[in-house]
């Protein structure tokens, strides 16, 4: 039997929600002139919805429908199913390329994190299919669902995001479970922003 402390109880989740509704709700708020102007260019773009909508896991194992901006072609997985984004992918729309490298597709996140399906800040969410896979292959993998998926986290500040290791993006997502603190958050947000237009990741 092991044993792991969890810093995110009682009163520290609770002042982590409080920073998630007010963060989300004021970036709906500053950004929504932004979010109107993309949506409007998508749609011109290409034909179909501007926003799309795509089963990933949550909290305990539960799935919750992830909002973005559409970044992709309609029918992208038609013949596929699910596979992994990558660099240059021919999925992708000449908008879309510029919406995934400076991550605006993910503003509409912050409606997720109204609603509770995420937090600003956490382990960044992935879909059934992967997280079935990377259950089996990845000790402890599971332990990173047992709080809130975020829009940004430790590992994505730290180069882990895309195309690149999940046993290291699972240490990191532990280590920032175990070790959480506001002002941990204010870092990690502090340095989303800082990297948000130039992560050689996001793509």
């Amino acid at each position: 039997i092991t044993m792991r402390d969890m810093a995110l109880r009682g009163w520290r989740r609770t002042l982590k929600r409080a920073l998630d509704i007010a963060v989300s709700a004021a970036a709906l708020v500053a950004l929504s002139p932004l979010l109107l102007l993309l949506i409007a260019l998508v749609k011109l773009e290409s034909r179909g919805p501007a926003f799309f909508v795509q089963r990933r896991t949550g909290l305990d194992m539960r799935p919750f429908p992830i909002l973005k901006i559409r970044s992709m072609r309609m029918g992208a997985e038609a013949a596929t199913g699910p596979i992994w984004a990558r660099r240059d992918d021919p999925r992708v729309t000449r908008l879309g390329r510029f919406l995934r490298r400076t991550n605006l597709d993910e503003l509409p996140q912050f409606i997720n994190v109204l609603l509770g399906h995420m937090s600003i800040v956490g382990p960044r969410p992935e879909r059934p299919e992967f997280v079935a896979q990377f259950r089996r292959e990845i000790p402890r993998y599971a332990e990173r669902h047992r709080e809130r998926v975020g829009i940004t986290g430790w590992a994505q500040v730290n180069g882990l995001r895309g195309n690149t290791s999940i046993e290291e993006r699972t240490k990191y997502d532990l280590y920032y479970i175990e070790n959480w603190s506001l002002l941990l958050d204010l870092e990690i947000i502090a340095r989303t922003l800082l990297r948000s237009f130039r992560d050689p990741n996001a793509y």
